[in-house]
């Protein structure tokens, strides 16, 4: 999103508030955000607000002296990457729907070929009016984005649907607009993230530093760009991404099954859990005291990936991820070709930039006619998106190879 300029449009609703949050992610991201208000908006967050956030004057009259020789409305439409209103009010929608222009907001919109994410907010009963689900529905013909509201406790004293969405899904709704990413659309995929725990006793494990990060950037990711996710996920703190389905699980065997379950319907599979190689030999249905002491013997845990490779069809795609501390292409190289991968994904987990508890990562793709692909460091979503569109290419290739 760096160096996008979205034009943040917000209207007279009193989720306004929250769209100080949104200008503020939105500059973070590097954008280059123009506040537009229309007066009732004014009456509930005052434009100063969002200039100091955005860093750029908030245009409010449309017939307001320009700063510089130019038509605003014009300028700002033929600049934008992308247009956003949030919050977006039952009269702002209706005059959409209508295809008016009375003001700086709606006059832009029209002057404009960027995208539109529309976040509407307001009164339940009036969100479920049959006129605005009407006006919703025409906007979407027209190619507008909605970005539905949530339900819960409004300002009015309702509940019921009508809240602002999230600002981070909101967010997240952009970065898809203005992202080109890989077309995944119909995709079964199959995503594994986070560490596993082998239980020792009731109260320990043995488990790793994943944070589930990188997994979850994947599911997040595939699911934005069309794809149907279900997330295997070992223990995190992390929100689930929109559209994605997640399973949880603690152990290895509990990770094993779910994905072996699963992997007969999967297009592909994405191994980025940090599954644990070992698990004691025998769990103690009791807590340890620390008086006996504690020996453990160790047995291995099954390798998921290897075992569900030796099943895949020829148009099933495998991913694998190698997370290492030496040796970074030598070891990706053996787990490549032991597993019977279709590619895989090496990191040196040693980099405080790349690691487990960051956000972001630098990697080596390798495949197994001997290429090596080298991503420089990155956020890591766009690791993942990188890593999708390999995979979408590659499944173009596959299927073109299969027999007609």
């Amino acid at each position: 999103m760096t160096g996008k300029t979205i034009i943040l449009g917000v209207t007279g609703g009193i989720a306004a508030y929250k769209a100080a949050e949104i200008a503020s992610s939105l500059t973070r991201h590097g954008c280059n955000v123009k506040v537009v208000m229309t007066e009732g908006a004014t009456h509930f967050v005052a434009p100063l607000t969002f200039q100091t956030l955005s860093r750029q004057p908030v245009v409010v009259d449309m017939f307001a002296a320009p700063k510089k020789w130019d038509v605003a409305h014009v300028s700002y439409a033929q600049a934008a990457d992308l247009i956003i209103i949030a919050p977006a009010t039952a009269n702002v929608i209706a005059k959409l729907a209508l295809g008016l222009a009375d003001d700086m907001l709606t006059a832009t919109i029209l002057a404009s070929r960027a995208p539109v994410l529309i976040a509407p907010a307001m009164n339940s009963n009036m969100y479920l009016n049959p006129a605005v689900q009407h006006n919703l529905d025409l906007l979407r013909q027209r190619g507008f984005q909605i970005v539905e509201p949530e339900s819960g406790y409004l300002a009015c004293g309702d509940r019921g649907p009508g809240r602002l969405a999230d600002p981070d899904k909101i967010i997240e709704e952009a970065q898809r607009l203005l992202t080109p990413g890989p077309d995944l659309t119909g995709w079964q995929v199959l995503i594994t993230a986070g560490p596993t725990r082998e239980p020792i006793d009731p109260v320990r494990y043995i488990s790793n530093r994943s944070t589930g990060r990188m997994g979850y950037a994947l599911a997040s990711v595939a699911a934005l760009n069309g794809a149907q996710v279900t997330l295997v996920s070992g223990p995190t703190n992390l929100p689930v991404p929109t559209g994605v389905k997640r399973i949880g699980v603690v152990t290895a065997e509990e990770m094993y099954q779910e994905v072996k379950t699963r992997f007969p319907k999967a297009n592909a599979l994405v191994m980025a859990a940090a599954v644990a190689d070992f698990r004691p030999k025998r769990c103690s249905q009791e807590k340890i005291k620390k008086e006996k002491g504690l020996v453990l013997e160790m047995e291995r845990t099954v390798d998921i990936l290897a075992s569900l490779s030796k099943e895949k069809r020829p148009d099933q795609i495998t991913i694998g991820f190698a997370a290492e501390s030496s040796d970074l292409i030598a070891h990706a190289q053996e787990k490549l070709k032991r597993k019977r991968l279709d590619f895989i994904v090496a990191n040196d987990i040693t980099r405080t930039d790349a690691g487990f508890a960051t956000e972001t990562n630098e990697v080596v793709v390798l495949w197994p006619d001997g290429r090596q692909e080298h991503l420089p460091l990155a956020a890591k979503k766009d690791i993942a998106a990188a890593i999708w569109k390999r995979a979408e290419n590659l499944r173009k290739e596959l299927l073109a190879s299969l027999p007609k």
